[in-house]
């Protein structure tokens, strides 16, 4: 029962649907359900009167028509296990955290249909903090299932289409795209580029440096999505562009905080006063990384995150390495590297 979790149940209940919310915590559930608050993760924010609490999961998935899974990304396999023996025949799962699974490069959609065949798997993703989405601010998110043939006779039926209209509100406007690999691509590098974005403001650079992080980042986000079978042009939407650049310009996403308290020279141990904090980009950033690798997809700022976070780079001179590097054309039609002239170029 986070944030991000509890802010979409409350969109679900604001929209009409009769919304269960599951978390691990007996206590919370209990605490939620007297005081109408999520009083750890949102306080202040009244859920709506449909929204129930509980922490039994065969209670939570009894008869329902869809499944939005809100979980930390190293957790998700593990849930749906556990979610197995209580789902409903052919229920739609959308996917609401973001991530590449260690070890097996795998996107999270594919964990899930591992462990729960028979369900269609989706995602929903875009530029959403969760108390902005929960106070009713106007919101914009993508949500992705892939299309078959059936679905592109009648679209208004397919998984995607029935799901943004179930979680349409006044406030909450969701889009609906065919691409989830181009979607998961964007939700998961991103994060991995916001660290950088954080580091490099911690260090007390400012907007051109941002600016071209994000560019070069999402450029990044690009090449992994296409060579991983998904579209360029979806990293340009909700999910990609507009997810990148709300994480990257707040430090309300942790994973900017982090970067940004790495880059002023605190060290990990005591980030966020020394809480024990997760941050889905410090793990992604190992997955990511690895699977980029495998298909042979150079994601130059990904690295250096890697690096800083996990192999004890010093931050200044791997920044300075990433701005050295050897010039290349940016259409990727324009294929040269350009390298810096080594004594008098006359």
């Amino acid at each position: 029962m986070g944030s991000w979790g509890t802010a979409l149940a409350a969109v679900a209940a604001s929209a009409g649907c009769d919304t269960r919310l599951w978390g691990r915590r007996d206590a919370l559930a209990q605490a939620m359900a007297e005081t109408r608050q999520n009083p750890e993760h949102l306080p202040g924010i009244d859920l709506p009167a449909t929204l129930t609490p509980t922490s039994d999961l065969a209670t939570a998935l009894n008869g329902v028509e869809a499944v939005l899974l809100v979980t930390p990304s190293h957790t998700l396999r593990d849930m749906a296990r556990k979610m197995k023996p209580h789902l409903p025949e052919g229920v739609p799962i959308a996917l609401c955290c973001k991530g590449i699974e260690r070890g097996t490069g795998f996107l999270l959609s594919h964990v899930v249909e591992e462990e729960l065949p028979g369900h269609p798997v989706g995602a929903l993703s875009g530029p959403t903090f969760a108390r902005e989405t929960a106070l009713g601010h106007p919101t914009a998110a993508t949500v992705a299932f892939n299309f078959r043939h059936h679905d592109r006779i009648a679209p208004e039926r397919a998984p995607a289409a029935r799901l943004a209209l179930t979680m349409q509100t006044q406030a909450f406007r969701p889009y609906v795209s065919d691409d989830l690999i181009g979607v998961e691509v964007g939700g998961a590098v991103k994060n991995v580029v916001a660290i950088a974005c954080g580091m490099m403001t911690g260090a007390g650079f400012a907007e051109n440096t941002r600016a071209a992080l994000i560019t070069r980042g999402m450029d990044e986000m690009k090449a992994l999505a296409e060579a991983l079978g998904g579209k360029r042009e979806t990293v340009t939407g909700l999910a990609g562009a507009g997810d990148l650049t709300l994480t990257c310009s707040s430090t309300t996403s942790r994973n900017m905080s982090l970067g940004t308290q790495l880059g002023q020279g605190i060290p990990r141990e005591a980030c966020f006063d020394g809480k024990p904090t997760v941050v889905e980009g410090e793990v992604n950033a190992i997955s990511v990384v690895d699977l980029a690798r495998r298909v042979g997809v150079e994601m130059p700022i990904c690295e250096a995150v890697h690096a800083i976070l996990h192999e004890g780079a010093p931050l200044a001179e791997t920044f300075q390495a990433l701005w050295s590097r050897p010039i290349e054309g940016e259409p990727r039609a324009l294929d040269i590297t350009l390298h810096p002239y080594e004594g008098d170029p006359a």
